[in-house]
């Protein structure tokens, strides 16, 4: 399910965050699932618990999980009513690559196609 690339440039906890984010968006994990605690994941992939509480804290803050004290940490629900923080970040940087895009000439109807398909296959559909 984890693993642990230690000759990645990038610091552990951020693999760790992105491989948790992509399970949350692949539908792996699921709204309001429990996630592995700090302890055995950080048993798992023999890295220091403070590693995986910090990959989880920047989840958090991002929406993607919540924790409850006690009892661990949840895949948080998607409500596109509330505000997110990332969602807003996302958004800024489609709007940077659709500009990239259009300078370097590539049509609309392409760029269309891409998102679309990025939505079908999560399971939402724009129509």
């Amino acid at each position: 399910m984890f693993h642990l690339d230690f000759r990645d440039r990038r610091p552990l906890h951020e693999q760790i965050k992105e491989q948790v984010k992509k399970l949350i968006i692949t539908g792996v994990l699921q709204p309001e699932e429990q996630i592995p605690s700090v302890r055995d994941l950080a048993h798992m992939l023999a890295v220091n618990p403070n590693t995986i509480q910090r990959a989880y804290k920047e989840l958090e803050a991002e929406g993607y999980i919540y924790s409850i004290r006690a009892k661990g940490n949840f895949v948080a629900r998607r409500d596109p009513g509330v505000h997110n923080s990332r969602r807003e970040e996302l958004l800024k940087e489609l709007e940077h690559n659709v500009a990239e895009l259009m300078y370097l000439r590539e049509p609309l109807e392409r760029v269309l196609e891409t998102v679309r398909a990025v939505y079908k296959k999560g399971g939402l559909n724009d129509d």
